[in-house]
């Protein structure tokens, strides 16, 4: 079983959202990721990335495993 994450479903949502808010600021997505990361205090980029990609994958925007299909595999 996967361990708790310290960040709260709402801080990880806004994250994402703020992402998208930002990206055209930005020159690249590392950089916009990189501004969100500091004005949040989240401890790593690619802790960032991550929850980008998986909001994407289940908006259909990108293939992969949707968190629905990986909590019914884990079921």
């Amino acid at each position: 079983m996967a361990r708790p994450s310290r960040y709260p479903l709402e801080l990880r949502r806004r994250a994402v959202r703020m992402v998208a808010e930002v990206r055209g600021d930005h020159p690249t997505e590392t950089a916009a990721l990189q501004a969100v990361v500091e004005k949040l205090d989240i401890g790593s980029r690619e802790t960032l990335r991550n929850w980008v990609k998986q909001h994407e994958i289940d908006a259909g925007q990108r293939p992969g495993t949707t968190t629905e299909e990986s909590a019914q595999l884990r079921r």
